[in-house]
């Protein structure tokens, strides 16, 4: 038994059983034990790899966007840059590669990370060090600038609650512990939120959604945009969508608290309804394949092939398959960007 495993077991003992969200705050962001609080989890050797991690033409066409989106908005001579979850900088990196020879661009931008991982800040400041990047901890520490806001892979690890539709109505699903492990169990109190009546199990991530609301008014207050990018679904479905991800292979989401990464599928619908309730205007939600490749991702591929060994290009080609192809994260990355009315058109999407 870990250290925060007998935390949280005390915390039971002593208020009953908690929330599926306090139990992810818990294991996700302790300040002592949390799994993103410290240590680097990405990459090959972590447990789990992210889009920008796979390939540079990610972080290059996320880069175009940001300059399209900066020349609707007027091309404002200073503007913040914000990536939110920005891991080992190696997104933020690509974009400011991308877009170095755009005249005025870096000049503009001041770059901005939301980041809590002590480790992951190091290895950011060391890649990004002559940007001179900000580390904040929540939007709402921003400068009065306009902005651009870049999400992925972020909303998926912020804490869910759960719950569940019985014949005695909604209950919340909580986490118990029996002295020895912990469980799942059912509140024996009726919830009084209005849930979806058509659906039986439902999730709710109360931080994404003050998360989006900061920044959607933020954007509608100064102008600019926001590009999300995750794994999720465009409409709530009704699946316990609760997951362990350890050396890149699914594990118990109730054991080794705090040593393995824990998400759940983003509610690109609650999202969405949520930035137009703070007047922003939303693109459709659509597949990250479809959105790479209406940036021009398969014309960055070739030019990419042509200055490449035969074996860089198959893995090239690999990478490529791998960001857009509807089996691996083709489809099942979704993207959506908000924006002030003032933007007339968002790159990438129809």
């Amino acid at each position: 038994m870990n250290e925060l495993t007998k935390i949280i077991a005390e915390q039971i003992k002593l208020e009953g059983p908690i929330s599926i969200a306090q139990f992810m705050q818990q294991a996700l962001q302790n300040p002592d034990y949390g799994y993103y609080v410290s240590g680097d989890p990405l990459g090959v050797d972590g447990d789990f790899i992210t889009a920008p991690e796979i390939s540079q033409m990610f972080g290059e066409m996320i880069g175009i966007w940001c300059v399209e989106v900066w020349r609707q908005m007027g091309s404002p001579s200073q503007f913040a840059l914000l990536e939110m979850g920005p891991g080992r900088g190696t997104l933020m990196q690509d974009v400011l590669r991308a877009t170095a020879k755009v005249t005025g661009f870096h000049e503009a931008a001041k770059i901005y990370l939301m980041e809590s991982n002590e480790t992951l800040r190091a290895e950011q400041m060391e890649k990004l060090e002559t940007h001179k990047p900000v580390f904040i901890d929540e939007p709402c520490l921003l400068p009065p600038l306009p902005l651009i806001v870049l999400a992925n892979e972020f909303f998926d690890a912020l804490p869910v609650q759960q719950f569940v539709k019985t014949a005695n109505g909604w209950r919340e699903r909580k986490v118990d512990w029996d002295g020895s492990r912990f469980s799942f169990v059912l509140s024996p109190h009726e919830v009084t939120l209005p849930l979806p009546e058509e659906l039986s199990f439902f999730e709710l991530s109360p931080q994404s959604i003050l998360l989006m609301q900061e920044v959607a008014s933020a954007i509608v207050q100064r102008g600019g945009a926001a590009l999300v990018v995750d794994y999720g679904y465009a409409q709530a479905g009704g699946q316990d969508t609760l997951q362990a991800v350890s050396g890149h292979a699914y594990a118990n989401p109730l054991e080794r608290v705090g040593e393995i990464d824990l998400t759940t599928h983003v509610d690109f619908a609650a999202l969405r309804a949520t930035a137009e309730k703070q007047g922003a205007k939303v693109t459709e939600i659509t597949h990250q394949g479809a959105f790479l490749r209406a940036m021009g991702v398969d014309l960055r591929a070739m030019q990419l092939k042509m200055k490449a060994t035969p074996q860089q290009a198959r893995s090239i080609d690999l990478d490529l398959r791998r960001l857009t192809d509807s089996a691996q994260m083709g489809e099942l990355f979704k993207v959506m960007a908000l924006c002030r009315n003032d933007i007339k058109e968002m790159p990438g999407f129809s």
